[in-house]
């Protein structure tokens, strides 16, 4: 069974309500989360934000936080958690490459979990072009949604 199959199906018996906050996947996260079955009753949706100020006014992010940092990705998946009053966000931040940014070399991801009553980071070190570093972190990131579905 696939992450996302077994995600729809997690969020569908369970009741589970989700939702992503992406930075680093662009919207992808959100497209592929989209493709369960029977999404419209559990996937409340994403948000795309790139811009430093737009994740600090929407999403909550303190300023001066390193937007490629496990503090960045918990703080944007607890606004994201809240912004759409789900019971599981998950976020994407990092370095898709092929340059560094800001010291972090390429394939530096971090991916945020919030639920209800706890938040949470995975570290990611990526290795590939960036499509390759997009694509692993999709993957990483609906897996980080199947398991927080399992265990809610």
């Amino acid at each position: 069974m696939d992450d996302v199959t077994q995600l729809s199906d997690l969020a569908r018996s369970r009741g589970i309500r989700v939702a992503v906050a992406e930075s680093l996947t662009s919207g992808t996260l959100a497209g592929a989360v989209g493709e369960g079955e029977s999404a419209s009753e559990w996937f409340a949706g994403g948000i795309t934000a790139y811009m430093t100020e737009v994740k600090e006014r929407v999403l909550g992010l303190r300023p001066g936080t390193d937007p490629c940092s496990a503090e960045c990705a918990e703080q944007l998946a607890r606004g994201a958690r809240e912004l759409f009053d789900v019971d599981l966000a998950v976020s994407t931040t990092g370095v898709g490459g092929p340059d560094p940014q800001d010291g972090h070399p390429p394939g530096t991801v971090y991916l945020g979990w919030a639920t209800r009553s706890a938040t949470g980071h995975r570290r990611l070190d990526l290795d590939g072009d960036p499509d390759e570093v997009l694509s692993a972190t999709i993957e990483a990131a609906v897996r980080m949604l199947a398991f927080h579905a399992a265990e809610a």
